[in-house]
């Protein structure tokens, strides 16, 4: 069986693994105060032109995205998201169980708009119960979105235009965003994101790590108490160097931006085989998540050989299916799948 099902169901990158090997006797403080995680801390700073933030290391993106939700959020207020945003429909209310609403914004390509957020503030200031209603208090979105989408800089730029007129912190989820900047149509960069956002994290899990998230904080004032947050909501590693290794050796070499190159070449070679076959998206292929529309037929045919996701049923013979690539996604396994298309 070919597996185009996620992109974390390899392992890691070579070099992880003979890092962790090397390392493995050491000795460090914990908690990731520990000198990989200190200079995996520089590294990303320099990547991100931000050498001022913060940079804390999160064992996954539900960790990570509840830790940084909670740490912003007064016990009175929600966030804003995407009604197809991750924290809304795959995190199975871990953001409820944290006291917190998740606001949900409609979309038809998993993307909300600068208007849609201000809307959605306004609303609530300007009624007069205002006190009996969910505040909103942060906009949260993915990138790329989970229907493989992404938002340009200029719909970034002004989502953050909203989000500091307001004075309502922005957070990016991060967690395929290795893909998404290698995808062919992105205009973003670290550094935009590290100018643009309040709080965002670079995904390791689903872009060459074992697992972890990298938190990255502009903002002072979410940064000022995060580790109590991180500790609190089951977030930290006692073996934080874990975590460190991993991303020093994710972003020494720009070996981050090379390896998810790979996920995007072939996913832009499918999606190329795809519309020259004759089949139809649901969303706009984009980023290395393929939405193709199928017979069920066709379907049933596929999964004789192939894994992957059938998201949403369009009508009795037709679904919407999910193809992944990854960092090791390799080109034998594509060529299989486009001729089987």
């Amino acid at each position: 069986m070919i597996s185009f099902e996620s992109d974390y169901t390899e392992g890691c990158i070579p070099e992880i693994l003979t890092a962790l090997n090397k390392t493995n006797t050491e000795q460090t403080t914990g908690y990731g105060l520990d000198p990989h995680c200190d200079n995996a801390r520089k590294l990303i700073r320099k990547a991100c032109n931000a050498e001022n933030a913060d940079v804390q290391f999160l064992v996954g993106g539900t960790q990570a995205n509840t830790t940084v939700i909670a740490a912003v959020l007064k016990p009175y207020q929600g966030v804003l998201t995407a009604v197809s945003g991750h924290i809304n429909v795959h995190e199975t209310g871990a953001i409820e169980a944290t006291g917190h609403k998740c606001l949900a914004l409609p979309t038809d390509d998993g993307k909300i708009s600068a208007k849609q957020i201000e809307n959605a503030i306004l609303a609530h200031r300007n009624d007069e119960t205002y006190e009996h209603i969910v505040e909103p208090g942060m906009i949260y979105i993915s990138w790329p979105t989970e229907t493989g989408t992404l938002y340009s800089k200029k719909e970034l730029t002004a989502i953050s235009r909203v989000a500091r007129k307001y004075h309502v912190p922005l957070f990016v989820d991060g967690a395929r965003m290795g893909y998404g900047l290698a995808a062919r149509n992105n205009d973003l960069t670290l550094a935009d994101f590290a100018k643009l956002t309040d709080v965002f994290y670079i995904g390791g899990t689903k872009v060459g790590a074992l697992f972890g998230e990298a938190v990255v904080i502009p903002n002072k004032n979410i940064a000022a108490n995060f580790r109590y947050m991180i500790k609190q909501k089951g977030g930290m590693l006692a073996k934080g160097r874990l975590l460190g290794i991993q991303f020093e050796e994710l972003f020494k070499n720009d070996r981050y931006f090379k390896i998810s190159q790979n996920a995007m070449e072939y996913a832009e070679k499918i999606a190329d085989a795809l519309q020259e076959k004759g089949y139809e998206f649901r969303y706009a292929p984009e980023t290395n998540q393929l939405f193709p529309i199928m017979t069920m037929a066709k379907i049933t045919e596929l999964r004789k050989k192939f894994a992957f996701h059938v998201m949403e049923p369009l009508d009795e013979d037709h679904a919407v299916i999910r193809f992944v690539t990854s960092w090791l996604t390799k080109k034998e396994n594509v060529d299989k799948l486009i001729k089987a298309l």
